[in-house]
Order: C-alpha cells, then sequence, then structure tokens
C-alpha cells in the first residue's frame, strides 16, 4: 500500500552528507522497485549493508510437485499439518506454479536467524496467535486475522508470542498491492473501495542495534537459499522515509460490498500481484433481493484456478471443509455449491464465514509433500450418490 511514511532520523534533503556525532556519514540505502521507476524508501544505516563477512549456499530451494493426473478439484485438510518450527523453515508447501507459492506453518519458536526474499514480496495471514514481526524498517506487532505484506529484501525475523502462531504464507515473484480500480491516480482510496488508509498498521517503532558479532540473514533467490553472515546487526537502520515498508492490513477491516442479488467474487478482492488476486471472505449480510439466491451460482473458471483456505464460521457453499481446509477448484471445469446448499440458503439473512481465496491465472500444481494431507473423495461429493471406493485418476 504506497503511502508516504517517515521513521527515525534523516537529513533534510536526499542524497546529501549525513554524519553521526563522531563525524563519519550514515550510509544511505536506496530501496526501490521496477528499476527506480516504482516505490522506493531510502533509509540511513550505522553499516554499508554490503558488509558481509561470509557468502554461502545454505540449502537449495527446491519444491517436488506431482505428476500430472486427472483434472479434478482438490481438498487438502492442513488442519491436520502437526509439524512446528519457525514462520520461514516450518513453511509447509501446498500448491505453487511459476507466479505464486502457498504454505501453513505452525510458528511455535521465534527464528534464530534473519529472512528476505530476494524474489518478490510475502504475505502472511495470521490464522491463530500473536507475536511481532521485526524489521529493517521497524516492528509490527500481529494478531488473528492480519494480513502482513511485506515487501522484497525487506530483512525481518517474525518472534511468536507463547503458544502458535499459524500462518498461511504467499510467496510471489513480484509485488503485493491494492487493487487498482479501488486507487486514484496519485495512490488515494478511493470512496468505493472496501477498506481506507486509517485501517493500514505500519511499524510502529524503529529500534536502532548497534551490537556486533555474527549475524546470519538467509536469502531466498534464484532457486537457493543463501546465507550472509554479518560483523553488525541488520537493524542498524537511524532512519528512513517513502512509499517501500512492511505494513498489516486486517480482515475485520475489510467492508463488504454486498447487492440485492448475489454479487460476483471480485468484490471480495484485497489484494492483486502478477498473475493473482487475493480476496477475503467476511461475515455479511446476504443479498436481499426478495427471490434471491444467496448462495453462489455454478461458474467455470475459464482462465483462472481458485484456492480457499477456510479460518472459521460455516462457508455457506461447502460440505466438509474445517478450519485450515484448503479447496483448489482447477480452470477448465465448473465448480459450485455442494447438493443442498442453494436451497439451504434460500431465506437465509446473512453468514458468519471467514476464508481467504486465491485466484491465480496460472495453473496451480499441487506439492508431493501435501499429497498426506488430501481428501480424495472431494472431487466426487457432488454426486448424489458418491462412488463407495475413489475412482483411479
Amino acid at each position: 500500500m504506497a503511502f508516504y511514511r517517515q521513521m527515525g532520523d534523516i537529513p533534510k534533503k536526499r542524497h546529501t552528507m549525513f554524519r553521526k556525532a563522531d563525524g563519519t556519514l550514515y550510509r544511505e540505502q536506496v530501496m526501490g522497485t521496477k528499476g527506480f521507476s516504482g516505490i522506493q524508501s531510502i533509509l540511513y544505516h550505522h553499516h554499508p549493508p554490503t558488509a558481509v563477512s561470509k557468502a554461502e549456499v545454505h540449502a537449495k530451494f527446491d519444491i517436488e510437485f506431482e505428476e500430472q493426473g486427472a483434472l479434478r478439484h482438490r481438498h487438502l485438510l492442513t488442519g491436520g499439518c502437526a509439524d512446528m518450527g519457525d514462520a520461514v523453515d516450518g513453511r509447509r508447501y501446498m500448491l505453487g506454479n511459476e507466479d505464486v507459492l502457498i504454505a501453513v506453518a505452525n510458528a511455535a519458536q521465534s527464528m534464530d536467524y534473519y529472512y528476505r526474499n530476494g524474489d518478490g514480496d510475502e504475505l502472511l495471514f495470521v490464522h491463530e496467535g500473536t507475536g511481532r514481526v521485526e524489521t529493517m524498517f521497524g516492528t509490527l506487532h500481529y494478531r488473528p486475522g492480519d494480513y502482513i505484506v511485506i515487501p522484497i529484501g525487506t530483512i525481518y525475523q517474525v518472534i511468536p508470542d507463547e503458544g502458535v502462531s499459524k500462518l498461511l504464507a504467499v510467496e510471489t515473484n513480484s509485488w503485493i498491492t491494492t487493487p487498482k480500480r479501488y486507487r486514484n491516480p496519485h495512490g488515494q482510496l478511493l470512496e468505493h473501495s472496501p477498506f481506507c488508509e486509517r485501517d493500514f498498521r505500519g511499524p510502529e517503532q524503529l529500534d536502532t542495534h548497534l551490537e556486533c558479532g555474527e549475524f546470519e540473514v538467509r536469502t531466498k533467490s534464484r532457486g537457493f537459499i543463501h546465507s550472509h553472515t554479518f560483523d553488525h546487526h541488520p537493524f542498524d537502520v537511524v532512519g528512513w522515509d517513502g512509499y517501500l515498508y512492511p505494513w498489516i492490513f486486517n480482515i475485520g477491516d475489510f467492508e463488504p460490498i454486498t447487492g440485492r442479488i448475489h454479487m460476483p467474487p471480485p468484490i471480495h478482492q484485497t489484494f492483486e500481484g502478477n498473475n493473482f488476486v487475493i480476496c477475503s471472505f467476511v461475515p455479511r449480510l446476504y443479498d436481499y433481493h426478495p427471490e434471491g439466491i444467496p448462495a453462489p451460482y455454478f461458474h467455470s473458471n475459464v482462465d483462472s484456478d481458485e484456492v480457499l483456505y477456510y479460518v472459521k464460521g460455516n462457508f455457506m457453499s461447502r460440505k466438509g471443509v474445517t478450519e485450515g481446509s484448503i479447496t483448489l477448484h482447477p480452470s477448465g471445469i465448473p465448480h459450485g455449491p455442494h447438493p443442498g446448499k442453494i436451497e439451504d440458503s434460500i431465506g437465509k439473512k446473512e453468514t458468519m464465514e471467514l476464508a481467504v481465496m486465491i485466484d491465480t491465472f496460472r495453473p496451480l500444481r499441487v506439492v508431493k509433500q501435501a499429497l498426506q494431507y488430501e481428501d480424495d473423495r472431494y472431487m466426487y461429493s457432488w454426486c448424489a450418490a458418491p462412488p463407495e471406493t475413489t475412482p483411479t485418476v
């Protein structure tokens, strides 16, 4: 979300001398996107951000996808994933394509290293738990329902409070921002937007660290996780200003758009990136035409795959999904409400569902690791009499 912010100490004009008390210069870093044509921020460090004392390959970043099988709807019961870890190493990847990777994580411990994604922006949705994200731009505290947007190249560390922070992670090779149709030419959100700038939370405080020692920053880039060791703390920033920084939007602040008859899914859109969108399904009033059918109509994803991550509540068009379920409805075949759900919706006044939807405009593939969580009968759950055994796929 692009609007100007400033934290800490900065000089009056950019690219001019800015000295410490001892007379030495702070190190200016311009951090921008799209080759100096996109949004950017300028940070002032105590040490050069290039002062790496050791560079190594930490691990290959290699996602193994399943072989192509029959085109079918999928249901992954990720609520059964009991693996614990931190917010990055603990990610269990479920789906992906050339534009995005979708993972879940049970962050039960703090990261003992620092991390940055050098390929694109990241979005962390907080299903459960509280804690903080410490970054080079400052600290943000999170709570359930928060979307945490972390720009490319941002060094960060996730520190959960007591208990487990259950996260949905979306890794991209591009940017994440608000829908263009909700912004004027200057980037300001318009009156018909389902949220406004008041709903966004940036870094709350800037803590400048002057510690020296060994600090590991792991960088995801070019199919590998790289390990860069610094002799100084990576959060040595004394001040910054600009339009590029991490920020948070809580799903509870999304104001749903409703109508007399059923509204199409784009009304739920919250974010967009290159070849994907992210939507928020929140508690809302149903359609109020006297003959309206609140449940969605059957529809064909002619050019996009649809993913739903179920957070809580009774999702009005589905049976058999639970908290943490991920469904994938691929392009090429239609999908829609489960049997009985259309009739059940008639006359209802509201829904209390909460879910995150990700639509991609290139086909998604299921990660082999995710198959252990699959409900392989989901494709046949629309049949009046589902087969006794799962047909061969």
